[in-house]
């Protein structure tokens, strides 16, 4: 029997027969992949990190070029997804059938190269109606008669189309009513700003390990390799690139010369402010970040043991560290439900970096907004508060806990805070601050999201009464 020919989806009202298939161009294979990392995080609810490493591993090409357009293109038309959808919604008749979302990804994909990037619109339109001939292994024979009818039609009409989804709160802010609502009640004098950093791109900031080399010495070889950069202040290892690139493309990195660490997050070392020979412990250690920080901070003379649930992330932690030179004990284990057993305790300083909603780093992790859900806030808060009443017993008298997240909402921040201190009359909090880009909480200090500067942190030093 012969195949019955299906007949395209309403759309545009356009002609959208296929013309001859032709060569595909250049880029046509990374914006299918780019549509189907955007379907799996949209409609599957995969994180962007997993569904980025699985379609990388789908492309032949070895160039890093390719990687590196294939990120730009999920992890950008995430970021301004309600937008595209909002311009969809008027470019299509209707929605396409479930079994044809792809194709509406991959139309969401050439929307934001039209919208946000310098590639030339010809080019794009080119490798994404190129796209639609092979997405997923299904055969669409309309597919990219409708891709290249909608874009080009977004082409003709594109002031007029952007003034009227831009009216949606939806589609002007980038993101979910409820996250909306909860960081305009939490800020109600910066929700604007910190969400408008929030869907905007992170600097890239260094943390130089000065246990191999100095800051000059590394601005320095930056220069060779025709990179410039500002130093932070505040921060005497952190050095800021005026132009972001690949880490690969960092001089040293793969010497241990150097880490990429965001500003705000390399405050924790200083706030905590190990001393030589004190036991310290990082409580939720991976990726492993801030371990290395507090080794390089103290110059190796302290003990620090690195603790976290998840074996595949401890393993990561383990590489960052062999990568720096660095030495720790890493242990297998639960924040909410220390061992008695763990080695170094009483520990003179416990790093908590909490699990979070890590509201704070949307700009780094803009899936964050699809995957996060209002009923998540109390879950976190919970652990979060266990993991507080846990560590608390294996600080010595006399030793400070700094407690950490990257969230922007105050049920996990200063409430947390003050509820725990309220709980335990031994405890009392540090004075922090001033931060750069910062504001003092009670107790605490919470660092807003800056479009040049650090994500969104929060951090209460906690000391335990001694004797």
């Amino acid at each position: 029997m012969p195949e019955r020919r299906r007949s395209p989806p309403a759309g545009t009202g356009a002609d959208v027969r296929p013309g001859p298939r032709a060569t595909p161009p250049a880029g046509a294979a990374v914006r299918a992949a780019a549509a189907r990392t955007l379907l799996a995080v949209w409609a599957q609810g995969r994180s962007l990190t997993e569904a980025l490493a699985t379609e990388a591993r789908t492309l032949a090409a070895a160039d890093r070029r390719d990687d590196a357009l294939l990120r730009e293109l999920a992890s950008g038309s995430i970021r301004l997804l309600p937008r595209l959808q909002a311009l969809a919604a008027i470019l299509l008749a209707r929605p396409l059938p479930p079994g044809d979302r792809i194709v509406q990804a991959l139309l969401l994909v050439g929307l934001y190269q039209l919208i946000a990037t310098r590639i030339p619109p010809h080019a794009a339109v080119a490798a994404t109606v190129a796209a639609a001939h092979d997405l997923d292994g299904r055969r669409r024979p309309w597919g990219p008669g409708l891709v290249n009818a909608t874009l080009r039609r977004f082409q003709r009409e594109r002031d007029a189309l952007l003034t009227e989804v831009l009216r949606d709160p939806a589609a002007r802010w980038l993101l979910p009513s409820w996250l909306h609502a909860r960081l305009q009640a939490a800020w109600p004098a910066h929700w604007q700003d910190l969400i408008d950093a929030s869907n905007g791109r992170a600097p890239m900031v260094l943390r130089i390990n000065r246990r191999r080399v100095d800051l000059a010495a590394y601005t320095a070889t930056l220069a060779t390799a025709g990179l410039t950069a500002r130093p932070l202040p505040g921060l005497p290892q952190a050095l800021q690139l005026d132009d972001p690139v690949a880490v690969a493309d960092l001089p040293g990195y793969a010497q241990g010369l150097v880490s990429v660490q965001d500003s705000s997050a390399q405050w924790a070392a200083h706030l905590l402010d190990p001393q030589p020979g004190e036991r310290v412990l990082d409580a939720c250690a991976a990726p492993g970040g801030k371990t290395a920080h507090l080794i390089e901070y103290i110059n190796g003379a302290a003990l620090v043991t690195a603790v976290d649930r998840d074996a595949a992330r401890l393993d990561s932690l383990r590489t960052g560290l062999d990568r720096l030179g660095h030495q720790a004990r890493v242990l297998l284990g639960d924040a909410t439900a220390p061992a008695a057993d763990w080695p170094g305790a009483p520990y003179q300083r416990i790093l908590l970096d909490a699990p979070c909603s890590a509201t704070g780093v949307i700009r780094r992790h803009p899936d964050i907004k699809l995957l996060r859900r209002p009923a998540d806030i109390p879950s976190l808060v919970a652990t979060q508060a266990a993991m507080l009443a846990a560590l608390w017993p294996l600080l010595a008298p006399g030793g400070r806990l700094l407690y950490a997240t990257c969230a922007l909402l105050p049920e996990e921040n200063e409430q947390q805070v003050r509820a725990f201190l309220a709980a335990h009359p031994e405890a009392s909090a540090c004075p922090l601050g001033p931060l750069p880009g910062g504001l003092p909480r009670d107790p605490g200090w919470q660092l807003l999201p800056r479009p040049d500067g650090g994500d969104g942190f929060y951090y209460a030093l906690l000391e335990k009464q001694a004797g």
